[in-house]
């Protein structure tokens, strides 16, 4: 059921070849933001962070990720054990661009949040590009924690929607992003579960919107679900705690 660590042989070598294509890439410049908000949504390590991305910026990097090339993704499925997973991605191992987007206010949102005396000390460098098309989904699965050596481990996910109504709003939310948005998306709303397989938390995709939820052992139930129309472009990355 976890998107990290029960991965194939297979799946990682075509995880190295994506980030190989991703090493010389220039990316989108990101401009630091002030004045951040964090939602969260109601008692769960589990909040959004509206416009931390701007249109420009969203688009840009939907525009970087495509010219690098998506590789479809897929599973065994719960008869096996594995999430059902039906998306395309590419990756890029980038500590540059990973310390750029932290730096860009994600730095400062979590400089209260510690997890077991460990602080924040910024992103995995293994940037993640999703797409999602129509009839595409991820189904219900947890992430795992990844051990990065020297005492540094993940413990939170960052999903930053690329594409999105600029409308959208997550319920218990709101705020919606006012920038324009050029995907006419419907569905791909990513849903967390509770214990007892109860809808805690829907969050429909916003152009620009960043997503972060506690993983590990700690880790709610989720899924992506499945896009109805136009196209679900996601930048993922984890935050990393030392």
């Amino acid at each position: 059921m976890a998107e990290e660590g029960t991965n194939t042989k297979k799946r990682k070598m075509g995880e190295r070849r994506e980030a190989d294509s991703g090493k010389s890439k220039k990316w989108p410049l990101i401009k630091p933001k002030k004045n951040l908000q964090i939602n969260h949504l109601k008692d769960t390590d589990l909040f959004t962070v509206q416009r931390f991305f701007t249109a420009g910026e969203s688009k840009a990097f939907i525009k970087a990720a495509e010219s690098i090339g998506f590789v479809h993704q897929g599973s065994l499925g719960p008869t096996k054990g594995e999430a059902y997973r039906d998306n395309d991605r590419t990756s890029a191992n980038d500590p540059v661009l990973a310390n750029t987007v932290w730096e860009s206010g994600l730095n400062k949102l979590f400089s209260d949040i510690k997890i077991r005396g460990k602080v924040a000390v910024g992103l995995n460098p293994n940037i993640r590009f999703y797409r999602y098309k129509a009839g595409q989904r991820f189904g219900r699965h947890i992430d795992e924690s990844v051990d990065l050596g020297d005492g540094k481990r993940t413990h939170y996910t960052l999903l930053i929607y690329l594409s999105g109504d600029s409308k959208a709003k997550t319920k218990n939310d709101p705020n919606g992003s006012k920038d324009s948005s050029s995907e006419p998306l419907v569905g791909g709303e990513t849903v967390f579960y509770g214990s007892r397989n109860g809808v805690v938390a829907e969050v429909a995709p916003t152009e620009g919107m960043a997503l972060l939820h506690i993983h590990g052992d700690k880790c709610m139930l989720h899924e992506a679900r499945n896009v109805t129309k136009g196209v679900k472009y996601v930048f993922r990355s984890d935050v990393v705690f030392a």
